[in-house]
C-alpha cells in the first residue's frame, strides 16, 4: 500500500494562486505522501502540455510516484456526433496519462439531471461502449481506466458494478471513493465491501451527514434523497473510516490510497491532518 494525496485536495490553494502545482507536489512529499494523483483543477494539461514535464520532474525530484490521472467526462447517448467527440477527447486524455507515465486514469462517464434507474438501464449499453473503446485504446499503453462512484447518476455501488460488468475489459475498473457512496445514500462500509474487489484505486474522503429534516444551511449539499453532507477531514467525519480501511486492508488491496479532502477547513490543514489520520488508522486496523 502507498498512501498519498490527490491534487484536488489542494485545488483551492492552486486556483487562488497561493500554491503552484509544483509547490503542491513538493508539499505533498514534505508531508510524507508516497504518491500524488493528478486532478486538473486550477490547471489544464490539454491547453498547457508543458506542465506534463513539470509534473514528471517535480514528482521525481520529490521522490513521489505519479499514481493516477483523473478527468471529467459526460458521454451523450442521444447525439452520435457528440458521442464520438467525447470518446475522441477521452482518448486524447489517455495520451496525456501516457505522457505523464501513469498506469491508471479515471474518467467520469455521464452526468444526468434524471438519475433514475430506468434511464441508467436504457443508457447502459451505450455508456459501456464508450468506456470499452477508451479502455481498449488505453490498453496499448498498459493503462487501466476506471469509473468513479461519482456524480449521483453513476454513484451507487450496483450502478458502478453494472457498468464495469457491461464494459467487460480487464483494464476497466473502479476508482473507489469510500465517501462518495454517501451521496447516493449508501452506507460506506457496506458499499466498500461490495466493490473493493473491482478497485484499481482507492480515494479516502470523509463527510459529515445530517438528515434532511435538520438542514444546517450554507456549506452543505444534498444527497439523492435530500439528506445533507459536508466535506470533513479524513477520520473526523461520520464515515466509519476505521472499518472502511479494515475492509480495504483485509481484502488484500495493496495499491494506492489517495486522500481527497473537500472540507471547509483551510485545504493544507485539512489535507495534512487527513493524511496523518489515514496513516495512523491504516497501521492500527
Amino acid at each position: 500500500m502507498k498512501l498519498g494525496v490527490s491534487t484536488y485536495s489542494l485545488s483551492r490553494a492552486i486556483q487562488s494562486g497561493e500554491m503552484t502545482l509544483a509547490e503542491a507536489i513538493r508539499w505533498i512529499a514534505d508531508e510524507g505522501g508516497e504518491h500524488v494523483e493528478i486532478v486538473p483543477f486550477g490547471f489544464n494539461l490539454t491547453d498547457n502540455p508543458g506542465l506534463i514535464e513539470t509534473i514528471r520532474r517535480e514528482a521525481e525530484d520529490a521522490g513521489l510516484e505519479l499514481s493516477n490521472y483523473a478527468v471529467g467526462a459526460n458521454v451523450p447517448t442521444d447525439d452520435e456526433a457528440g458521442f464520438e467527440a467525447e470518446i475522441e477527447r477521452l482518448m486524447k486524455e489517455v495520451d496525456i496519462a501516457n505522457a505523464l507515465g501513469v498506469k491508471r486514469m479515471r474518467h467520469d462517464v455521464a452526468w444526468r439531471e434524471d438519475t433514475s434507474v430506468g434511464l441508467f438501464l436504457r443508457e447502459l449499453p451505450k455508456l459501456a461502449e464508450a468506456c470499452r473503446r477508451v479502455a481498449d485504446y488505453a490498453a496499448q499503453f498498459g493503462i487501466t481506466t476506471s469509473v468513479e462512484n461519482h456524480g449521483y447518476y453513476i454513484q451507487a455501488s450496483d450502478r458502478v458494478l453494472a457498468l464495469i460488468g457491461a464494459v467487460d475489459r480487464p483494464n476497466f475498473r473502479l476508482t473507489l471513493d469510500v465517501g462518495n457512496f454517501m451521496c447516493a445514500d449508501e452506507e460506506s462500509v457496506a458499499a466498500v465491501k461490495k466493490t473493493i474487489s473491482s478497485a484499481s484505486m482507492v480515494h479516502l474522503k470523509d463527510f459529515y451527514l445530517r438528515p434532511a429534516s435538520r438542514d444546517p444551511g450554507e456549506g452543505w449539499f444534498p444527497t439523492l434523497s435530500g439528506n445533507r453532507l459536508r466535506g470533513a477531514i479524513v477520520g473526523q467525519g461520520d464515515i466509519d473510516m476505521r472499518e472502511a480501511l479494515r475492509v480495504v486492508k483485509g481484502s488484500g488491496y495493496d495499491g494506492y490510497l489517495s486522500v481527497e479532502f473537500e472540507g471547509m477547513e483551510e485545504c493544507r490543514q485539512g489535507t495534512r491532518i487527513g493524511l496523518a489520520n489515514a496513516r495512523r488508522i491504516w497501521d492500527e486496523v
